[in-house]
């Protein structure tokens, strides 16, 4: 599969939710608090494209498709693009860019907290997310900077689940998804070290459990 062909329908399809959001405004059909709906759904967007982006490697391991890889910079790079959305309908329709109220919010309201937190870390990851920052930075220093995104991940679900005040099953939903993406990953950590083990010819860790209080 050529990559080249996928990317022009694929950076389409990453536009139509903001297309909806963009026709649903022009339509009024947003409900009663459209600013509240265009900022959680841009935010809910942020999310989705960050797990199908964490989703690539575990697609690619499973498939085979080595191509996959080469879409995964422009999937996260949507992750930024509508986070950034999502903060700017927050700080310009909701608040309007008053920071004095801006920064009470961030210091009163847990969820915005972390919400603030999740984009803060976000921006490195897009600024390197370019071959020249992989030469800057060196291959293993840029992968040590990338890793942060399972901790991006850990708190966008928890500023999800902290906004969301009735309905809770789907951040529990978001919750398991992530829980089983980022369990591959540890699995498959594990086995490369234990590889690498056995290849070394070292023993692998006992799996006999050792009890933390010993009974005399």
């Amino acid at each position: 599969m050529n990559p080249a062909l996928i990317k022009p329908p694929l950076f389409l399809a990453c536009l139509a939710p903001l297309a909806y959001f963009a026709w649903s405004a022009e339509a009024d059909t947003l409900g009663a608090n459209p600013i509240e709906a265009v900022t959680r759904g841009m935010g809910f967007w942020a999310l989705n494209f960050l797990l199908i982006t964490l989703a690539v490697t575990p697609l690619r391991k499973f498939s085979g498709w080595t191509w996959l890889v080469r879409l995964r910079r422009m999937l996260g790079l949507f992750v930024f693009f509508y986070a950034v959305l999502h903060l700017g309908t927050y700080l310009w329709f909701d608040q309007f860019f008053d920071w004095s109220a801006i920064a009470k919010d961030i210091l009163k309201r847990p969820f915005i907290t972390v919400g603030m937190a999740t984009f803060a870390l976000l921006v490195p990851l897009t600024v390197t997310s370019n071959a020249r920052a992989i030469r800057a930075l060196g291959g293993r220093r840029w992968q040590q900077l990338h890793r942060s995104v399972y901790l991006i991940g850990l708190l966008a679900v928890l500023h999800y689940s902290w906004m969301v005040k009735a309905d809770v099953s789907k951040p529990l939903l978001y919750a398991l998804m992530l829980g089983v993406l980022l369990g591959f990953r540890v699995w498959w950590r594990v086995q490369e070290r234990g590889r690498q083990m056995a290849g070394a010819g070292l023993p692998k860790p006992s799996r006999r459990i050792i009890p933390l209080v010993v009974r005399k």
